[in-house]
């Protein structure tokens, strides 16, 4: 029978229970959050399935001898920009899910369940393609995966079965032989993290917004892949984009925090691999092939076997691809292809301890703290002195740039780091003395002009406690007019506008990141005070634009208006009602005409 003296022997994979057949093994949680088999003596017969199935006893028997590495490694992503979007990477999953479903075949993998717990679920039904896209980033329980697809298989189903490596291992034990019907895929596993510290982690977030978690996106593209940003949506309404290492959760699953015993000398890594598929991201590809890059993911996919290549082929007309060398993708997936990962340096029983009596942001801020990078000052002195003498073309620009920034008072502003207020030439600038300019970070450009020779004036009035915030690089068109009244507030990203903007802010105008605005744009979020005999009816109301919107020419804004992140706004649109994320509106008013849509600048 199965007893594990030791936890790194138990990778957790429930095999041994799918094989009782006496029912003899269940599975309880330590108190780090990671189940082990446990055996009801009175039940077990001692028939030793349990010991024959396990893939950490048998991993060098299940390894095919005929290939020691993979047959092909290919570049690839999904053609239609949907997919790809909303995969982890390039979204090849998704193509060889739908090839089998195509077929009348099974998939399975890996869902989030209403508790946002993770479990494997299987299914012939392509509408589940949405659940099973994407990876998790903790520990699925496969209870009853293994059975389910046996007994498929016997029928003369086709499956195709996904999972860590460790559970497509524990596939091959169980099935105890190859069957023509089934197509095994795993993927690059760093290592698996706690479903305890996952749950606490969610604590954290849905205590910190004050709503429920609605929705759970890993390694959103919102922000382009490698922002590898966990996208979080709360009922309320509220979205929390964790970057990089930034995420308490991801910080302390790249430092080793909280992997399953059994990761930190996994068996599985390496080659030859044990499924016929393998995929992962193509870290590194805007160096090898640039043209498989734009940021949105791309898959590293390794072919293992003739049965994997001849599936693959059924799939290719849907991806661009390319053919690659391992040593091409090792560099950057090193780790998750051969390494071990380190244990990490730190009391790892007093670590989950005070899991159990702390906020999951205070076990992060002891145990595995957040450091930015250090600022080398002489460095960045030069470099902010680099970009300002690089980006001004007059003295009249120096004296503009010192006189805006070092010289008002209630400008906010970093020259050294890159970060100020750069009004050029024809700018008229009223501002109040109260009136703040905040900029975070990166230039802020006024009346950037084309034609060199113009001289159309490009306007700006702050009133009053009025507050102009910039939070990335960004510059404004000549020809625009831009008024923010009394107690206001407006906000601009990272991002560009072209010609004739103008902008009246009496309320709060957010304008969101990465945004792109066309010619002779209107956005105001009042009426100009006219009073208007009608129930509910507000003079004013503020106005929230997404990010990565695209606002074409002659577009009018109305107030209350919220675009959400993604969408277009089609030429000679009146905006007067919400318009929901990734899709484009047009019309006067504005209707939405296609949904699902990406977009890139």
């Amino acid at each position: 029978m199965i007893n594990i003296q030791d936890k790194k022997d138990c990778c957790g994979c429930n095999a041994c229970g799918d094989v009782c057949s006496h029912t003899a093994i269940s599975f309880t949680s330590d108190n780090e959050g990671f189940w082990y088999p446990v055996i009801d003596k009175k039940l077990c017969v001692d028939c030793g399935l349990c010991e024959k199935i396990c893939p950490m006893l048998h991993v060098e028997e299940i390894k095919p001898k005929e290939y020691s590495y993979p047959i092909k490694v290919i570049g690839a992503y999904h053609k239609n920009i949907t997919i790809r979007f909303d995969s982890t990477s390039g979204g090849i999953f998704s193509a060889l899910a739908n090839s089998m479903y195509k077929s009348g075949g099974y998939v399975s993998g890996a869902i989030f369940n209403e508790d946002f717990t993770v479990s494997n679920y299987i299914s012939n039904n392509k509408r589940d393609l949405s659940k099973l896209r994407s990876s998790k980033y903790v520990q699925s329980s496969a209870i009853n995966l293994y059975k389910t697809i046996k007994d498929l298989l016997i029928k003369g189903e086709k499956v195709l079965a996904c999972g860590s490596p460790c559970q497509m291992a524990a596939l091959r034990t169980y099935l105890r032989k190859d069957y023509d019907n089934l197509i095994i895929v795993d993927f690059l596993c760093r290592a698996t993290n706690s479903p305890k510290v996952y749950r606490k982690y969610l604590d954290f977030l849905e205590k910190k917004y004050n709503s429920k978690i609605v929705y759970i996106k890993a390694k959103n593209k919102d922000h382009g892949w490698r922002s590898l940003a966990r996208k979080v949506v709360f009922e309320n309404g509220q979205v929390y984009y964790g970057e990089g290492h930034e995420d308490h959760y991801r910080r302390g699953y790249h430092w080793n925090m909280y992997e399953r015993p059994s990761c930190y000398d996994c068996k599985f890594k390496g080659f030859p691999r044990i499924a016929d598929i393998t995929l992962g991201d193509f870290w590194g590809i805007e160096k090898i092939d640039p043209s498989l890059d734009k940021n949105l993911g791309t898959s590293m996919v390794m072919i293992n076997t003739p049965k994997g290549e001849t599936f693959f082929e059924t799939v290719k007309s849907k991806l661009e691809w390319k053919e690659f060398k391992v040593e091409d993708v090792l560099p950057q997936n090193r780790d998750a292809i051969l390494g071990k990962i380190k244990y990490p340096k730190i009391d790892r029983q007093a670590m989950f301890e005070d899991l159990d009596k702390m906020d999951f942001d205070e076990v992060a801020k002891k145990y595995f703290p957040y450091c930015p990078p250090r600022i080398n000052k002489k460095k960045a002195l030069q470099k902010g002195l680099k970009l300002l003498f690089k980006t001004i073309k007059s003295p009249f620009d120096i004296y503009r740039v010192f006189k805006y920034n070092i010289c008002r008072k209630n400008t906010k502003s970093n020259i050294i780091k890159g970060a100020f207020f750069n009004p050029l030439s024809y700018c008229a600038l009223d501002l109040h003395s109260s009136a703040n300019i905040i900029i975070t970070k990166g230039i802020f450009r006024f009346g950037v002009k084309k034609n060199k020779k113009s001289k159309l004036e490009t306007r700006l009035l702050l009133e009053k406690n009025a507050t102009l915030q910039i939070d990335g690089k960004n510059f404004i068109r000549n020809g625009s007019d831009i008024q923010v009244f009394e107690g206001a507030f407006l906000r601009f990203g990272p991002g560009a506008t072209n010609m004739g903007l103008n902008i009246v802010c009496a309320d709060r105008i957010w304008i969101g990141d990465n945004t792109r605005i066309g010619r002779d744009v209107w956005i105001r979020d009042n009426n100009g005070g006219h009073s208007v005999i009608q129930t509910g009816y507000t003079d004013k109301a503020p106005v929230t634009i997404g990010n990565d919107v695209w606002i074409c020419s002659n577009v009018n804004i109305t107030k209350g208006v919220t675009i959400g992140d993604g969408s277009i706004i089609a030429a000679n649109s009146v905006v007067t009602s919400n318009i929901p994320p990734h899709c484009i509106a047009s019309g006067n008013p504005a209707k939405v005409i296609a949904e699902n849509v990406i977009w890139r600048p």
